[in-house]
């Protein structure tokens, strides 16, 4: 039984291993679907990794008057504020999408052209939401 492991293993032909896509390279190739998929999985995985940070400094700023008042001064820094922008539309953007994939699993708007048009619509919605709350924030 090892063996024929081994055989199936030495036959198997470079055609059948994985292939390295370039995204750098194939990205201004790529339909606009494909765009918002992938920028749906990194979105998702920034909100991962930053929803644990912002509890843990929503619970801090809320025991600490100190540590308000000083997270309150970094906050109102102009280049923070962007870096805040950057992630409300992250939040944004995957929620957008999130709402097109859902109504894709129900069979609606699968057809190339109306996937193409939602694609579109999810990233100028979330570009727009990210601007309302910009113009509230700052």
């Amino acid at each position: 039984m090892f063996l024929l492991g081994c055989d199936f293993m030495q036959n198997k032909t470079m055609q059948d291993r994985p292939k390295f896509l370039n995204l750098m390279i194939l990205g201004p190739k790529m339909a606009v679907n494909a765009k918002v998929s992938i920028l749906h999985r990194v979105s998702g995985v920034l909100m991962v990794l930053t929803i644990p940070f912002l509890l843990y400094v929503l619970k801090k700023s809320l025991v600490s008057q100190s540590f308000y008042d000083t997270l309150y001064g970094v906050i109102s820094n102009p280049i923070i504020k962007l870096v805040y922008l950057f992630f409300i539309w992250v939040f944004v953007y995957h929620i957008c999408a999130g709402v097109r994939f859902l109504l894709l699993d129900l069979h609606k708007g699968i057809e190339i052209k109306t996937a193409q048009t939602t694609a579109r619509i999810v990233i100028v919605l979330s570009l727009i939401l990210t601007a309302i709350l910009g113009v509230l924030i700052w």
